[in-house]
């Protein structure tokens, strides 16, 4: 166990560093200036010559990753290139809220979504009920998020006045709503379609059919038993999309004008903000490593057979 442990934490600090020493290549080798982007287009030479000296984009690439590397290692992430003086962790950190009640939210939408009726569908298979939670998910995986959340704004919240258009204020559950709802319904799509299809082969196993022939109630044999079985695909399903949301939801954070790590790096990546692109795709790669991490840890749990040093 603890050697498990171990090794699994130099995987991720392997992965960690990997992925911010490439996006911060890779934002480098965009055709694009940043100090041309913040100086505007009637800037001078020299006010562009100037923000680059102020920024150290005059210095070799290799300078400037060493130096970035070695500001890391200390914890700073340096300052944002557009909100001057504003430190890039310190920002991340204030935008965390948001993001954290949108993606949790949103796992909540997709389980209450797709789980029971991918259940009952695969209990009920081939009935109406089954053919018709087989079309709500083609459907909801059909939906762009942007268009399923222009439509929920236009109709709840322009139209009828049930929901707050964006943003968030006093409850937060109310203007969470919305938001959430997008964010879980084509995941729900998703869940309802892979529970259905794990349900139905374990349905179809012969331990279910000899307890069946012992005459077990059936809300026993697919509560207690079946749903057992489907439980670790499901549970890497909701650690996945759980460290994906918590990266930011660019997507729905953007329409619904929420101000989280979505929100976040999209302006960054529109203003050309090396250190806040950078920070942003560091702490979502965290947030997926470490869910990641207590995924595995609860294979075990949930499943005795399975073993953390195999």
């Amino acid at each position: 166990m603890t050697w498990w442990i171990l090794r699994r934490l130099g995987q991720m600090l392997i992965v960690l560093f990997g992925v911010v020493s490439l996006a911060f290549l890779l934002v480098y080798a965009v055709p694009a200036d940043p100090a041309s982007t913040l100086a505007g287009p009637n800037a001078s030479a020299a006010t562009i010559a100037s923000i680059h000296a102020q920024l150290g984009l005059d210095n070799p690439l290799w300078q400037q990753y060493l130096g970035f590397i070695g500001r890391l290692l200390t914890g700073d992430l340096g300052t944002s290139y557009v909100l001057r003086e504003t430190p890039v962790f310190g920002r991340i950190v204030a935008a965390l809220p948001t993001t954290l009640l949108v993606a949790v939210g949103g796992i909540i939408w997709q389980i209450i979504l797709g789980v029971p009726a991918g259940i009952y569908a695969a209990y009920r298979r081939g009935s109406w009920v089954d053919r018709l939670v087989t079309f709500l998910s083609l459907i909801g995986l059909s939906a762009p998020p942007f268009w399923l959340g222009l439509l929920l704004i236009y109709y709840f919240a322009f139209s009828w006045g049930l929901f707050p258009l964006n943003g968030l204020g006093s409850p937060v559950f109310w203007y969470l709503v919305l938001p959430t709802f997008t964010l879980g319904a084509g995941g729900g799509a998703w869940y309802a379609r892979m529970t259905r299809t794990n349900m139905i082969e374990t349905l179809d196993s012969p331990f279910v059919r000899m307890a069946r022939a012992k005459g077990m109630p059936e809300h026993v044999i697919l509560w207690r038993h079946s749903f057992r079985h489907i439980a670790i695909p499901l549970l890497t399903m909701i650690g996945l999309d759980f460290g994906y949301f918590l990266g930011g939801v660019v997507i729905v954070e953007t329409v619904f004008g929420l101000n989280g790590i979505g929100r976040l790096a999209f302006d960054a990546i529109s203003n050309l903000d090396t250190p806040m692109i950078v920070g942003t795709v560091l702490f979502a790669a965290i947030f997926i490593v470490v869910v990641n991490f207590i995924v595995d840890l609860l294979y075990s749990v949930i499943d005795p057979r399975v073993r953390l040093n195999s």
